[in-house]
């Protein structure tokens, strides 16, 4: 095995890891990286913090009169999810408190989702005037309750998701970086050949085409925006309503 066989990308955008624009093509060059080394033989994506992700920076979005931050985050957005789901090398999110819009944006195209006891997978996107990443829901509950979840923001409990099998394994929050490393340590103690070869597969096999589905939903968020309704979402959001 080689001297690094299990690489680590963590999000740690203080004080909520709301990302902003810049970070999210950060994180997308940080997991293409990792997956080009050929040493990599699983990535495990984790965050420091309170939460795992709480999305976009909201704040910074806001601050920009113009439609730059948006257009950027967005295609950050596209290309760190993009970048998690064609990673030649499984990607095991290891998710703790929150995670949000963004968020579930990654971990929905993770392989493997193992996630702290405290851990909440939601998308409250239609609260902040915006549309994406049921794409990646989609991958996580079945679809009336993902219709439900996108509608009402209302998120939903690591130990649901487990429940559905779309979360691997529950841990409580101290012990969760030992567990998502035995995972990744039994997926790295495989063939390194067969397990790029089955990632690309799977990929393959996929029913969605995750990436041209969720830049489809972005196309709605533009819309949004356009007809003010983004900016009145952001206001509210920003005065705590």
């Amino acid at each position: 095995m080689g001297e690094n066989p299990i690489a680590e990308v963590v999000i740690d955008f203080p004080p909520v890891n709301a990302v902003p624009a810049a970070g999210w093509q950060s994180l997308a060059d940080s997991i293409i990286a990792a997956g080009a080394d050929p040493a990599t033989r699983v990535v495990v994506l984790s965050a420091r913090g309170r939460g795992f992700c709480a999305g976009v920076d909201i704040k910074e979005m806001r601050r920009d009169t113009s439609h730059e931050t948006l257009l950027a985050a967005n295609r950050g957005c596209a290309a760190a999810f993009a970048a998690v789901y064609d990673c030649p090398v499984p990607v095991i999110a290891a998710v703790h408190g929150f995670c949000l819009g963004g968020g579930v944006g990654l971990a929905g195209n993770a392989d493997l989702i193992v996630a702290a006891d405290d851990a909440t997978f939601g998308l409250p996107e239609v609260d902040r005037g915006a549309l994406g990443a049921a794409t990646h829901l989609a991958r996580l509950v079945p679809p009336q309750l993902m219709r439900a979840m996108v509608y009402t923001c209302r998120p939903v409990t690591a130990a649901a998701l487990h429940r559905f099998g779309t979360v691997h394994e529950v841990v409580p929050a101290a012990e969760l970086p030992a567990a998502a490393r035995a995972v990744a340590d039994a997926i790295a103690a495989k063939d390194p050949v067969v397990i790029r070869r089955a990632k690309e597969s799977l990929n393959g096999i996929d029913p969605v085409d995750v990436k041209r589905s969720y830049r489809f939903e972005q196309g709605f968020t533009f819309e949004l925006n356009l007809a003010g309704a983004g900016d009145r979402a952001r206001q509210r959001f920003e005065e705590g309503r």
